[in-house]
């Protein structure tokens, strides 16, 4: 396998992207992605990131310098805040912070998504950052979308390991959860573009499970606004 930079191979972003194939369709319709995604390849070259076997992209990852003083009162609130920051902060930059981490779905289970923490970590040492951190979107909260982030977050299996996969493999690279992000990412959109996305009708207000949503969506008066919750993982370096 060969890891390359997407400014080193800019052919690659012609093809689809990965992301289209792993994250639910409502996650690519937010506020700050919609106004930042397609300025990470040019303003921060060295953080976005491919794999590819044999010329096939199996995975990739997208990440971006941050201001951090390492407080909890300093941290992002999640997701949206931590690539707001990013690009728009004038505070020197003192970590790097994850955006997607992306595996193409005929090649999951084979420790990928570990190998692209492990090239987060060393483009962060590289660039003279101090921590990797991570708003991580675990990968069974959907099944549990009434539970609070901040309990979930606390499950542990009986070996002692998480209860959650995408948190196992954080921790077992060395990551350590430090907080919960119980409003990383909000999005907000008509019921019809809601409707579209899921494939579900919405005939009513009110709160609906639906699928691919870690948490509910509130429809009132004709609009969708879903909260996303993270969990926040620390890397140190």
């Amino acid at each position: 396998m060969k890891l390359v930079r997407y400014a080193d191979r800019p052919d690659l972003l012609e093809r689809r992207d990965l992301s289209e194939q792993t994250f639910p369709e409502f996650m690519h319709h937010n506020e700050p992605g919609a106004r930042w995604w397609r300025f990470l390849y040019d303003r921060f070259p060295d953080f976005q990131l491919a794999l590819l076997e044999d010329e096939v992209l199996v995975a990739e990852g997208h990440s971006l310098p941050v201001p951090w003083d390492g407080s909890p009162d300093d941290l992002p609130s999640g997701w949206s805040e931590a690539f707001e920051r990013g690009m728009t902060s004038e505070r020197a930059a003192t970590v790097l912070s994850a955006l997607a981490i992306s595996v193409h779905p005929e090649e999951q289970g084979r420790g990928l998504a570990a190998r692209m923490l492990e090239a987060f970590r060393a483009a962060a040492r590289a660039a003279g950052l101090t921590d990797l951190i991570a708003p991580v979107r675990p990968t069974w909260k959907e099944r549990y979308p009434l539970i609070p982030i901040e309990r979930y977050q606390e499950w542990r299996r009986e070996d002692g390991s998480h209860f959650d996969p995408w948190l196992r493999i954080h921790e077992r690279v060395g990551g350590e959860i430090i907080a919960p992000a119980a409003e990383s990412m909000e999005l907000a959109a008509s019921v019809a573009d809601w409707e579209e996305w899921t494939g579900m009708p919405f005939p009513d207000d009110g709160t609906y499970v639906f699928p691919g949503g870690l948490a509910p969506l509130e429809v009132r008066d004709g609009v969708g606004r879903h909260v996303e919750p993270n969990v926040w993982v620390r890397h140190r370096l």
